[in-house]
């Protein structure tokens, strides 16, 4: 099964092109309002681009130059959201069955088929209870053996587990890995954990835009936008690389080493991690390359240490630290970074 999407949305200012490869699985990363629910919703068929055109294989889901637009429910695809909206008046297995008795199947080969996907999740002993009775992580499994049930080409999980409760959402991200293994599926999501075990490939969207994807760990070891530099909890300074170092529009200038070549004058990031830079109160003595001036927005716990976050950069550390030198909200301080710990990259 491969995808592949272009479509423009202008009142949401949706601009994408996207595939999927058959059993890949790509996770769509950004802040809120990037544009990805809006991606989701125009491939299950919810939503309708103002242009543009998709395809399943050699099915066409829609082709708006040539006036072609399938129905939601023959397009093959089974959107998953943050609520399971399972059927109040059903039994959890009549839920699950509720698809394959869609599609034409018997009523004992769709419960028959609802039981198997109930055991896959985890979720057997449910089967007589109805929604009232489950618990949030409960009702997103049934939600996920109802979604496969109907045997969908591709599914699309939009932020699935978002509204359960913190101590479930590692054994659902488990039922998930399990049960996508080998499928297409596109997961939107804020978490980079369900990236990293979910996911083969990451998509980072931002103002409608996809700005930067490749497989996982690369996004994550390497990030190209500063949305994927957040969640992957390093600094981001982009810019035109002059002479080994990375001129921002700020004005700030960062020096670093690079691991591939990059062309002076081109477009450049520079990436190095919040334990790596020192933070001052008056100006550090000798000449370091990389200083910069900053006040302080706000401190975080981060682990054993604090985030000293600024409006540009993030600073991890000791609490010992934060007592000596006063630091807080609104203090003036000196960031620094040794070159030896920045690298430069084209972006």
């Amino acid at each position: 099964m491969t995808l592949h999407i272009d479509a423009t949305i202008n009142a949401r200012d949706v601009d994408v092109s996207l595939e999927v490869a058959p059993g890949e699985i790509v996770a769509i990363l950004g802040p809120n309002g990037a544009g990805k629910s809006t991606v989701l919703a125009a491939i299950a068929g919810v939503l309708r681009p103002d242009s543009g055109r998709a395809t399943l294989d050699d099915d066409v889901l829609f082709d708006l130059d040539a006036g072609a637009w399938q129905p939601a429910h023959t397009r093959g695809t089974a959107l998953l959201a943050q609520d399971p909206l399972l059927f109040p008046h059903l039994s959890v297995v009549d839920n699950v069955a509720f698809g394959p008795r869609s599609a034409g199947r018997t009523r004992s080969q769709s419960r028959a088929a609802a039981l198997t996907w109930l055991e896959t999740v985890d979720a057997a002993d449910l089967e007589h209870r109805r929604p009232a009775e489950l618990s949030g992580g409960q009702a997103q499994r049934i939600a996920v053996a109802r979604a496969l049930a109907a045997e969908p080409r591709l599914l699309l999980l939009d932020e699935p587990m978002a509204a359960l409760d913190i101590t479930v959402v590692p054994a659902m991200r488990q039922v998930l890995r399990r049960v996508l293994a080998g499928r297409s599926a596109i997961i939107v999501t804020h978490d980079v954990l369900d990236a990293l075990l979910l996911a083969d490939r990451v998509l980072v969207m931002e103002g409608g835009r996809i700005v930067e994807e490749g497989p996982t760990r690369d996004v994550l070891e390497r990030p190209r936008s500063t949305y994927g530099a957040g969640i992957a909890g390093l600094n981001l300074m982009r810019g035109r690389s002059v002479a080994g170092a990375v001129r921002t529009l700020s004005g700030s200038t960062v020096a670093g080493l690079s691991e591939e070549p990059v062309p002076d004058d081109s477009e450049a990031v520079a990436v190095f991690s919040p334990s790596a830079v020192g933070v001052y109160v008056e100006p550090p003595a000798g000449s370091p390359r990389n200083v910069f001036a900053a006040t302080i927005r706000e401190l975080e716990p981060h682990g054993a240490q604090v985030r000293v976050r600024t409006d540009e950069l993030s600073a991890d550390v000791t609490l010992p630290v934060v007592a000596e030198l006063g630091l807080a909200p609104g203090r003036d301080v000196f960031l620094v970074v040794k070159a030896s710990e920045v690298t430069i990259y084209p972006a």
